[in-house]
């Protein structure tokens, strides 16, 4: 399509033909979806071992340097300290999971998984779709207490 006299390449944008508001259109619908779709994504990282921490779609997940027993009793003093109200708590060698609810009822899932010797993945939830305000407070209190 040329231009028309004295408008240079206003026309086309003007005026687009079919195939380009097509290609515009799902351009703009696969953005869309992909942001929907994804979720709340933040990415931290501090290296492949203890440290490393990521907050992907409502999930805070951190690997700590402590075993499970170390881990889990640093867990519990943090509930404890936050004064959060504990639901359950179940715990074997490999994995220990506490649930717990604060002030505002909302639900709180601790899960602590053996990475390794002195490693422990510790993954927290808040309610279904997560808050990584209070999972990160949490989390440091966590820190703090190892």
């Amino acid at each position: 399509m040329e231009p028309a006299p004295g408008y240079g390449g206003l026309a086309c944008a003007l005026n687009p033909s079919p195939s380009r508001l097509a290609r515009g259109l799902a351009a703009s619908l696969l953005l869309a979806f992909a942001g929907l779709g994804s979720g709340c994504v933040a990415i931290v990282a501090a290296g492949a071992g203890a440290g490393t921490v990521a907050y992907l779609r409502g999930e805070l997940e951190a690997t700590l340097g402590g075993n499970l027993d170390q881990t889990n009793k640093a867990v519990n003093r943090a509930i404890e300290e936050l004064k959060f109200v504990r639901i359950s708590e179940n715990k074997d060698a490999l994995l220990a999971l506490t649930v717990v609810r604060n002030a505002a009822d909302q639900r709180i899932e601790v899960r602590q998984d053996v990475v390794g010797e002195k490693l422990t993945r510790v993954r927290i939830r808040v309610g279904v779709f997560g808050d990584e305000k209070l999972s990160r407070t949490l989390l440091d209190r966590i820190q703090a207490k190892l």
